[in-house]
């Protein structure tokens, strides 16, 4: 199946898993989680491929999409701040990085074009967190 394939399905019709309704006493990101996994793919915001990075869901399905987004705007911003998107995505495991080196390949290009900026330090400073994973990641040889 190709990536514009893909686009159109949902994440539960793409792993054929229905989840059940969310119980009564779900917190809104579980909710938020279950209705993000009944969007087709292409309808996804940048809010939604955060949220869904963050907790791990639709991973290997969404990181594509993710990057295609990167690479237009490295700062690409969900709720929360400019580059958030970026971060969700810095965070998944060193594991799915390995396994998918075009992606992995992909990210890197995002990092060294995002580090060519005069003001990245406004958006990542030298003792985050952000730049800390980049050099893990650098150490691991998958950026």
């Amino acid at each position: 199946m190709t990536g514009e394939d893909l686009e159109s399905l949902t994440l539960e019709q793409i792993d054929g898993v229905v989840w059940p309704p969310p119980p009564s006493d779900a917190t809104r990101l579980m909710k938020t989680v279950h209705a993000l996994r009944r969007k087709m793919i292409r309808a996804l915001s940048v809010e939604d491929l955060r949220t869904l990075l963050g907790q791990r869901e639709g991973v290997g399905v969404l990181v594509p999409r993710t990057l295609d987004l990167l690479e237009q705007d490295p700062l690409a911003e969900g709720d929360y701040y400019p580059g958030d998107l970026l971060v969700a995505t810095l965070q998944i495991s060193e594991d799915y990085w390995t396994v998918n080196s075009s992606s992995a390949v992909r990210l890197r290009s995002v990092v060294q074009r995002l580090e060519q900026r005069d003001d990245l330090d406004d958006y990542f400073p030298q003792d985050d967190g952000i730049s800390a994973r980049i050099n893990e990641l650098r150490s691991a040889h998958l950026l």
